[in-house]
């Protein structure tokens, strides 16, 4: 996909599924820019990935520290065509487990922070005429978790979908277009910790048509695909690529 003359911001940019988006807007042409909590880990990433990445620390749990990156993301490099909101964080406890602290927290980092990276460019979009926002959510969003997320990561994750649709409502006048990928198990770092126990990975993969986990360069296919010029009248869309787990049309 050619992302000639973009640029586009990944959160969560070094790693898993947001780490395999970088290097496809690169391999497209454009410029990429990885943040991630991890700082190290995002200038490792930028020095291995060459002049086409840039790396900013950014922990996503921190709505003023969103808006102060993101403005100086913009006055350094001039514009941002692409958001793409990878980051995120699991929550494995049951319903009656979850308390007030986990809930929080698990809401902020995922939903709030989504929707603040969203706010922080919504404005610069519409000034330089429209732009891409894709929001990663997950499967559990639509069957209340039971895979490897479970209350609070499925509420935070169906807010993220909610929240896609009424920015692609909102930014269809400016042309800014706004889509959400709902990937099912995928092998990251993030998920591997979770299925180290052989049985808990089989009993997740039997619930999976195909029968196996996904690739992060298998959900950065449909991210790439939303991000790109190819998608140019596409928004408001909520992508599945979850191995036929939902099959819900």
């Amino acid at each position: 996909m050619d992302f000639t003359g973009k640029t586009a911001v990944v959160t969560g940019g070094a790693n898993g599924i947001g780490r395999a988006v970088v290097e496809g807007i690169i391999k497209g042409g454009g410029t990429a820019v990885i943040t991630d909590i991890n700082a190290q880990a995002a200038e490792a990433v930028r020095r291995e990935l060459g002049d086409k990445a840039r790396g900013y620390a950014l922990d996503i749990g921190d709505p003023a520290a969103i808006r102060k990156t993101m403005a100086q993301i913009i006055q350094e490099l001039g514009r941002v065509d692409i958001l793409v909101n990878s980051a995120g964080i699991v929550s494995t406890n049951s319903f009656t487990e979850v308390d007030d602290a986990e809930w929080e927290k698990v809401l902020r980092i995922n939903l709030t922070g989504t929707f603040t990276t969203c706010s922080a460019v919504f404005e610069h979009m519409k000034s330089n005429g429209g732009g891409s926002i894709v929001n990663i959510a997950s499967v559990a969003a639509k069957v209340g978790g039971g895979l490897l997320g479970t209350t609070a990561y499925a509420s935070s994750k169906a807010g993220v979908i909610g929240l896609s649709k009424a920015v692609a409502r909102e930014g269809g006048p400016f042309n800014i277009r706004c889509n959400c990928v709902c990937p099912s198990y995928t092998q990251t770092a993030m998920t591997k910790s979770i299925t180290d126990d052989p049985s808990y990975t089989e009993r997740v993969l039997k619930v999976i048509p195909l029968g196996r986990g996904a690739s992060p360069a298998e959900i950065a296919n449909m991210i790439l695909f939303f991000a790109s010029d190819l998608a140019s009248f596409v928004t408001g869309e909520i992508g599945d690529v979850d191995g036929g787990l939902t099959r819900d049309g």
